[in-house]
């Protein structure tokens, strides 16, 4: 199957060596303010794959991320922050990266390239079909990503992928594809660029939109976020201020002897 790269298609700009530094950040910024058109472009794919993550997790089943390079570093770090934001165990949403977890810093040369690894990765998760496998790729063309989903596929596991290239073969293998188009890159292929900018949108959105499904937030707010740090507490706190109309003590013994904001909320309000 053939198809166009729009991602290692030529810049639109030239001697860029010759541009100042305000001009080649002019430029960059120019290009940016499109990749939230394209991800606009792409909100119907990415309310399905939405809707069978969302079914998947109230049934007890993982999310995972595959990707290689910095699609996978974009996976790793969306999954990275769930916990934490939401107060959801590490394993429920769990990022791979062709290479392992030394490729997060370093390049691992070829992994990407491996149609068995993928697959590996997954089983060493238990992966199965109560699970969603969404696979990252901008050019939608990694083997290692590719293979993956085909194994899933054959293995009953709902499938997913946002990639930056339309018909690809990564989309054509995935159930629930999201394209973003977000055209030629600044630097000739930088897909770093624009196309991680917009995996990045995307996987805010299919994260975010999933854990506010399943109750994790309350209003506009984290209630089950970790209070991993002095900031965090700070706005916890202020939460419980404003929801309880109590004091910065009071809401800081609540804190202490409860652990997180929904259970300060639930038992205050009980007592």
């Amino acid at each position: 199957m053939s198809f166009t790269k729009t991602t290692e298609q030529a810049s639109k700009y030239n001697h860029l060596e010759k541009m100042s530094i305000s001009e080649l950040l002019t430029n960059i910024n120019n290009e940016d303010k499109t990749v939230p058109l394209a991800v606009e472009k792409s909100l119907p794919q990415i309310e399905k794959l939405t809707k069978a993550i969302v079914q998947k997790l109230q049934s007890g089943g993982r999310l995972f991320y595959i990707g290689a390079g910095t699609s996978g570093r974009l996976g790793i770090v969306d999954a990275s922050e769930c916990p934490p934001t939401f107060g959801v165990p590490h394993e429920l949403v769990v990022g791979l990266i062709a290479g392992g977890d030394y490729a997060i810093r370093k390049a691992v040369e070829f992994a990407e390239d491996s149609t068995e690894q993928g697959w590996a990765d997954l089983q060493k998760h238990k992966i199965s079909k109560n699970d969603v496998v969404i696979g990252i790729a901008a050019s939608g063309t990694t083997p290692y990503v590719i293979a993956a989903l085909e194994k899933c596929n054959k293995n009953a596991i709902i499938t997913g992928c946002i990639t930056c290239n339309t018909g690809s073969p990564l989309a054509e293998t995935a159930q629930f594809p999201i394209e973003v188009v977000v055209g030629p890159e600044f630097v000739t292929g930088s897909s770093r660029m624009k196309a991680g900018t917009a995996q990045k949108l995307v996987l805010n959105m299919l994260s975010t939109a999933a854990m506010i499904q399943l109750g994790k937030v309350k209003g506009n707010k984290m209630v089950d976020m970790q209070l991993s740090n002095n900031k965090l507490v700070d706005r916890a706190e202020k939460m419980l201020i404003t929801e309880l109309n109590i004091d910065q003590e009071t809401a800081s013994i609540l804190l202490k002897k409860y652990g997180n904001v929904r259970e300060a909320l639930k038992n205050y309000k009980n007592a």
